[in-house]
């Protein structure tokens, strides 16, 4: 599933597109995704003009000047193509379409329809169903040590578990989190509430870090995913250990200690860690 950085780097994409431009053609090919399309779909779109976009987690806001938010999610296999406007058949698995006054057709494509797509009120975006109850952005002001610390006081769960919860921190995914683990020398195993403030502050500033550079990088490419200008994103080949199971780790290569990056299976994801220097 997209994670926090592609989000980004396509929620950028569709602004450099479809800010401020007016949406002259709008098409909704099947009745849902993986929930139901709001009524009106069609016709809230067709003829509004786009006024800003915001990334709520892995949520897509595009607000158009009517004081509606179109709410989407990419779900597991979902990208967003952009390409200029003429075609006029649908391509496959290309449920939702949109075509701007300038020229452009942006097609929403699912294979697996796990995506989704809602209305909401812009002044109450917050109170989506699916966008309440969320934690801070991890990398915005509020999530800082004091709020981590805060959320993993006395629990008993790993720190990779509490990371993954949404309620703690929006928008963190399996990837990331390893990744920042990795970069904070901390074991995923470990337990959220044994963790001492020193370490929760190198957390902190390793997931922001982590992030950051994923979103420079364009995202990582994950099966299904790509930029809306079909550039494939390249952080991949910056992870360190996702994915690298039983490679050397580059802070320890050919030490007869260290047998490698390890993978472990934590609620049904995979873990990736360096065992030596994770603790």
């Amino acid at each position: 599933m997209p994670e926090l950085p592609e989000v980004e780097t396509v929620m950028r994409g569709l602004s450099a597109r479809l800010l401020g431009r007016r949406i002259t053609h709008a098409g909704v090919h099947r009745p849902d995704m993986r929930f139901p399309f709001p009524a009106g779909l069609a016709s809230t779109l067709h003829g509004a003009r786009v006024t800003s976009f915001r990334r709520r987690a892995k949520y897509i806001l595009m607000r158009l000047d009517g004081g509606i938010s179109v709410l989407i999610h990419l779900g597991m296999s979902g990208r967003m193509v952009i390409a200029p406007a003429g075609r006029n058949d649908i391509p496959l698995h290309e449920h939702v379409t949109l075509e701007t006054e300038d020229g452009w057709r942006i097609g929403f494509v699912d294979p697996r329809r796990f995506g989704s797509v809602d209305l909401v009120p812009t002044n109450a975006e917050d109170d989506h169903r699916l966008l309440a109850g969320l934690g801070p952005e991890p990398l915005e002001p509020a999530f800082d040590k004091r709020h981590l610390a805060a959320v993993l006081a006395g629990r008993s769960t790993p720190i990779k578990a509490a990371l993954l919860d949404q309620r703690n921190v929006a928008g963190l995914g399996n990837i990331y989190v390893c990744e920042a683990l990795f970069r904070a020398k901390l074991s995923p195993m470990r337990l959220a509430g044994d963790i001492p403030p020193r370490r929760i502050s190198a957390l902190v500033r390793e997931i922001k870090a982590t992030l950051t550079e994923a979103i420079a990088a364009g995202g990582s490419s994950l099966r299904d995913y790509v930029q809306p200008d079909g550039e494939l994103g390249y952080f991949q080949h910056a992870w360190k250990v996702y994915g690298r199971e039983g490679e050397p780790c580059e802070r320890c290569p050919g030490l007869p200690s260290c047998p490698g990056i390890a993978r472990a299976v934590q609620s049904a994801r995979s873990s990736f860690h360096c065992p030596r220097t994770q603790a």
